[in-house]
């Protein structure tokens, strides 16, 4: 099956290497979309513009599920709302989609309109558990700094057909129970609504295709047979 990958924040598409190689081991066919502001280090990317890459990677692709990381599952959404009959399904790796009319990411402080990375202090705990040293160092060193035009961007949903498009959360750094309280409580609001939707366990801090990328991949192995079915 033809996956879209789309990286979280920060996060260039090659952060996806392992995950791929293994998809591709697995008879998928893995595509890494290149996010403007992000892989081509623009400043002046718009959210809109990362919309319009990641649609234009499924409509390069037959019926694939679109996967999305962290901030990115709401842009997997988006992509799930301008194109719900052309997608298979669409997987959230330890993140759930910004409700309507509110922004897209915009969770640290911002300067010369950019949302830098802001250091590993805010991800102390869960999130980190078990990136060691070096995986620290490495994702630091990389990290691009998100435009404000992204990070700071009203989201916008306008067809409600993306409700019938089948949900896959997989649960990172917290449970698929605590997931669901979350979804009880009325704190994901974009996704009570969804026909279809399920939850994945994978034992992993917030960067499971930099910890524990093969087991991610046969995770998205079992949702490209599940939600195909």
């Amino acid at each position: 099956m033809d996956i879209i990958l789309l990286a979280g924040l920060w996060l260039r598409s090659s952060i996806w290497g392992d995950v791929a190689a293994e998809l591709t081991r697995l008879g998928h066919r893995p595509v890494a979309v290149d996010l403007p502001g992000v892989d081509d280090a623009s400043t002046t990317a718009t959210l809109d513009d990362q919309l319009a890459a990641a649609v234009a990677a499924v409509d390069d692709a037959d019926r694939p599920i679109v996967v999305g990381h962290s901030a990115a599952s709401t842009l997997a959404w988006m992509v799930g709302d301008s194109r719900p009959a052309s997608i298979t399904g669409v997987v959230m790796i330890g993140g759930f989609p910004a409700a309507n009319g509110t922004s897209y990411a915009d969770f640290f402080p911002a300067a010369d309109g950019v949302m830098p990375f802001p250091g590993w202090e805010p991800f102390e705990g869960p999130d980190t558990d078990d990136l060691d040293e070096v995986a620290r160092r490495s994702l630091g060193s990389t990290a691009v700094p998100v435009p404000t035009n992204v990070s700071t961007a009203t989201v916008r949903y306008d067809d409600d057909r993306r409700w019938r498009v089948p949900v896959v959360v997989v649960c990172p750094e917290f449970s698929p129970d605590q997931a669901r309280a979350w979804l009880d409580a009325g704190e994901i609001p974009e996704l009570a609504a969804a026909a279809h939707l399920e939850f994945v366990d994978i034992a992993s801090g917030h960067w499971p295709m930099v910890t524990r990328p093969a087991e991610l991949a046969r995770i998205l192995d079992d949702c490209a047979a599940g939600l195909s079915r």
